[in-house]
């Protein structure tokens, strides 16, 4: 067997942190952890002993003694520290589940657990992750779902002694491979989490025989280590159950449930801070003294029951509450009674009915590293009028403009006494893209000066920050996303706002248009831009719209589409080199194949149909229509550079 060096495990996977700590970890991060461990664990214990398997691999990763960092500075997320300890230990045990023999499985009475059954590309990835090993398994966990690089990973096993780290990336990669592109919204799918189960009964007339006293209907008895508890409320046969954390997550849910604990800011707080987001926002709304109401929005959080319509923006997590929340809202808006919370990572929004019948609704949205523009409103509810939006505490001003009309004025839009603003329409889509309202909102001068930004609605409950990087200038240093409320921005945006209803309900946190370089068309056409559109979410991957701007098209027309590239780095300051390509029709009825560079490019090459080199940014030489043709550049740095991935139309 190859020798493998041994990475330190200090440096691998974190100081080991205190008892204390780690258990706020495994509370905090509970429902992705049991994932991990679920995904990792082998799918021949069957569905409902994995799930088991897996609340106990991830309840056993709790220290025994109170020996390392209690006490010390809590370094409780994603990338801190105590994080990677705990996600060590789970995945160790996870990975060594065969040596436990299946032993010390919390005891189950009268009903069997499985995760809720999804589509035919969640059963053919099921299928597939089946015949890869634990370690093939648990490193396409570790790269989809915890972000990691095939070097961390590499690292990670080997510190989890397995053998062959090499063979499980080949064959993680061959799953991320197959998945097309979807990897990671499939592994979040309910087939692959053991926290929102499906219940059903065991062999009744077995268990009759055993036992006559078993309570009728299946009583849940979850022992050993203090295993997942699951709420067994009143809810429709076959409905999905969401586990919670056992005594020490009961403990925390019970605070978690107290209104008296939610916590409220102080309505001066933003006026005296470095950190504005959520955590400085004042509770606002008629009803924040309704107990009653208050208490209504915990529980459906805590526990939605079959009657409550639960969404929530992509890649962010249902589960209830792990600690008090903070309270931001709590009113009526319309026809219905809103409260909003926040818990750190995310804002929850609970709404019922006004009066009369209907469904109460839960939604959920990540909102972690928000600043002082993306943590600048939220959207209270919506009618066909449009959505009315919570404005953050420091916002002074608040208009509505609508991007396709870049020389219009903003209109003033009205906002009462608690920051809740008039209906703001809806953008339009496709072919009814007539307009695209945007709020142009400007914060107090108390913290900043003459700061105005725009944001926009794309579905979720936080609105989409709008940016815009300008053209690069002869010999100056690259630009960087500025405010897109200028002359220039406004220009740009009026040819890339229609392009916008592609990202709705996709967890977007923010938008840059940035213009890398501009060509002077063949047969006197005139001067184009070639023009990233770069989608940010809040998961922080990244999607890519790169645009051709005839000036054909006018100045208020959507530019052509020629690549598109999704969970990418490109056209960000991690992928600053950008070079792309179009087949183009001159007035005169030629066709051209042209292809712009960032301003990193020095050299730009064409081969297959035709031949061609030119240096500088720009190239544009004659071809016959839709002949293929392949694209590089040379950096200026002397590195080469691929094309951004063409669509189907070029």
């Amino acid at each position: 067997m190859p020798t493998h060096r041994q990475p330190s495990l200090r440096a691998t996977t974190g100081a080991r942190p205190g008892v204390q700590e780690a258990e706020a970890i495994l509370v905090e991060h509970y429902p992705r952890l049991v994932r991990l461990a679920y995904l990792t664990l082998p799918p021949s214990l069957g569905r409902h002993r994995r799930v088991l398997a897996a609340h106990a691999t991830v309840q056993r990763a709790l220290p025994r003694t109170p020996r390392g960092g209690a006490g010390g500075e809590q370094q409780g997320g994603v990338e801190g520290a105590a994080y990677r300890w705990v996600r060590h230990r789970i995945l160790r045990g996870a990975l060594r589940w065969r040596w436990w023999r299946g032993g010390g499985l919390p005891l189950v009475v009268g009903l069997r657990l499985f995760p809720t059954a999804g589509g035919a590309e969640e059963l053919a990835l099921d299928q597939a992750l089946s015949s890869a090993s634990a370690p093939a398994r648990a490193a396409f966990a570790l790269g989809v779902l915890e972000g990691l690089r095939d070097s961390d990973v590499r690292e990670l096993l080997l510190q989890c002694q397995v053998a062959d780290p090499g063979a499980a990336l080949r064959t993680a990669q061959r799953l991320r491979e197959s998945g097309g592109g979807r990897a990671e919204a499939l592994l979040r799918a309910a087939e692959f989490d053991p926290c929102a189960v499906q219940t059903r009964p065991s062999d009744l007339l077995r268990r009759r025989q055993r036992s006559r006293t078993a309570a009728a209907g299946g009583v849940l008895a979850l022992l050993a280590a203090g295993v997942a508890a699951v709420d067994l409320s009143a809810r429709d046969a076959g409905a999905p159950v969401t586990a919670h954390a056992g005594a020490p997550g009961q403990m925390a849910l019970a605070r978690a449930l107290d209104v008296d604990l939610l916590q409220r800011a102080p309505h001066d707080a933003w006026t005296d801070t470095a950190r504005l987001d959520f955590s400085v926002w004042p509770a606002r709304g008629e009803r924040t003294a309704d107990r009653a109401l208050l208490r209504r929005a915990l529980d459906a959080w805590a526990a939605p029951g079959a009657s409550v319509r639960v969404s929530a923006t992509a890649d962010t997590v249902r589960t209830g509450p792990a600690a008090p929340a903070r309270l931001l809202y709590a009113g009526a808006v319309d026809d219905a009674v809103v409260v909003l919370f926040h818990d750190g990572a995310r804002v929850v929004r609970y709404a019922e009915p006004r009066s009369g019948a209907g469904a109460p609704a839960l939604d959920f949205a990540r909102t972690d590293d928000a600043d002082v523009t993306t943590a600048a409103s939220i959207v209270l509810g919506r009618t066909k009028d449009g959505a009315r939006h919570l404005l953050a505490p420091w916002i002074a001003e608040a208009a509505v403009r609508d991007l396709l009309e870049p020389g219009g004025a903003a209109r003033a839009l009205a906002v009462a006494d608690g920051g809740v603003t008039a209906a703001v329409p809806s953008p339009g889509t496709g072919a009814a893209c007539a307009s695209w309202p945007a709020l142009q909102l400007r914060s107090s001068q108390q913290i900043v000066e003459d700061h105005a930004f725009l944001v926009t609605d794309l579905g979720d409950l936080a609105p989409v920050h709008l940016t815009h990087t300008p053209p690069p200038g002869k010999d100056a240093p690259a630009r960087q996303p500025r405010e897109a409320t200028g002359g220039s921005a406004l220009a740009s945006w009026a040819r890339s706002a229609c392009l916008l209803g592609a990202l709705r309900g996709a967890g977007v946190r923010s938008v840059n248009d940035w213009t890398y370089a501009h060509q002077q068309l063949p047969d006197d056409a005139g001067r184009a831009a070639w023009v990233c559109t770069r989608a940010e979410t809040w998961r922080g991957r990244g999607r890519v719209l790169v645009q051709f701007q005839s000036p054909a098209g006018g100045p208020e027309s959507a530019g052509s589409v020629v690549a598109r590239v999704d969970d990418t780095a490109a056209c960000s300051r991690f992928g600053q080199h950008v070079l792309a390509g179009a087949h183009w029709r001159s007035p005169s009825g030629k066709w051209f194949l042209l292809a712009a560079g960032s301003r990193g490019v020095s050299r730009i090459t064409a081969a297959g149909t035709v031949a061609a080199d030119e240096r500088g940014t720009t190239l544009a030489v004659p071809v016959p229509q839709g002949s293929p043709v392949r694209l590089s550049a040379r950096l200026a740095s002397g590195g080469t550079l691929a094309p951004l991935a063409a669509t189907d139309d070029d």
